[in-house]
């Protein structure tokens, strides 16, 4: 499948509501998703928004699908460099969707493919953007943690409150929180079930910046999804992949990781650009390769 390149530029956008942008993006791209929406703001940038806005974007197993394939689908167009996740002004999502899931047996829970699509982006190769606006609950802020860079709307809520519902969060947020936040505040969030607004999420480092005005979070994701897909693709690959490794690897091994994929770049084409570029105080000409 190939996304269609819609050319939609901002500034001027506001996206308030799920409703709102399937109305401005209607007549500009082609929708073929159920539950998400898939548009092309810049040539360069896909925009996946979540649209479920009557179940404040609950995540289902037809909505993960069809954020997972929307995403694969982007990471895999040659003509995108970044990716912008993100849902409504009043839910980016409010969790799992606990009707789906109240009724489930372990052995139905522990044999079946549930919650498989849920690393989903932490594979992806190029940039993931979250853009946040109202709740991103549960799976929602599990959702939104496997995001490279996360922005917050000052209406930002985050927590994981599934122990109010006898359970744990089962999509990486005892692990993501934990390296993120530290282990006191991820303790006090999962055994709690705190929310934290968007301020002092900022402030413990679980959300890259909050965009102050309060409809601009998309437009700023955007902005920071075009700046990454202005750079090479080859070299932000490998940055993003060194980064990661620092979660799993240790330092030794993290710097021996690092040193490789930057001796790598010297085989690529870009490297060789970027290098000349600035030589010759230019612009450099990317080719992606």
């Amino acid at each position: 499948m190939i996304l269609t390149p819609t050319r939609l530029f901002y500034p001027g956008f506001r996206a308030k509501t799920s409703a709102h942008l399937a109305r401005f993006f209607s007549a500009n791209a082609s929708i073929r998703y159920e539950n998400v929406l898939v548009s092309r703001p810049d040539p360069a940038v896909a925009l996946i928004t979540l649209n479920r806005p009557k179940a404040l974007n609950a995540l289902n197993a037809a909505h993960f699908s069809d954020i997972s394939m929307a995403l694969k689908e982007a990471d895999e167009n040659p003509d995108i460099g970044a990716m912008v996740l993100t849902g409504s002004d009043k839910a980016f999502a409010a969790g799992a969707d606990i009707k789906e899931m109240k009724d489930k047996t372990f052995s139905e829970a522990y044999m079946s493919n549930f919650l498989s699509n849920w690393e989903v982006i932490s594979k992806l190769r190029k940039p993931v953007i979250a853009a946040v606006s109202g709740y991103a609950l549960g799976g929602g802020l599990e959702l939104a943690l496997q995001a490279d860079i996360l922005l917050a709307a000052p209406s930002a809520k985050l927590g994981q409150p599934e122990i109010n519902l006898g359970v744990i969060p089962g999509g990486g947020g005892t692990q993501r929180l934990a390296r993120l936040i530290g282990k006191s505040r991820a303790m006090e969030m999962i055994l709690t079930g705190r929310i934290v607004d968007a301020e002092e999420a900022e402030r413990w480092g679980l959300v890259n910046r909050v965009v102050r005005d309060e409809n601009g979070v998309v437009e700023a994701a955007i902005k920071v999804a075009q700046d990454i897909a202005g750079k090479s693709r080859v070299a932000a690959a490998a940055g993003k992949e060194a980064v990661n490794a620092a979660f799993e690897l240790s330092l030794a091994e993290g710097l021996r990781l690092e040193r490789r994929l930057f001796h790598s770049l010297f085989a690529t084409k870009d490297q060789k650009e970027g290098m000349m570029a600035f030589a010759e105080k230019r612009q450099p000409q990317w080719t992606h390769s």
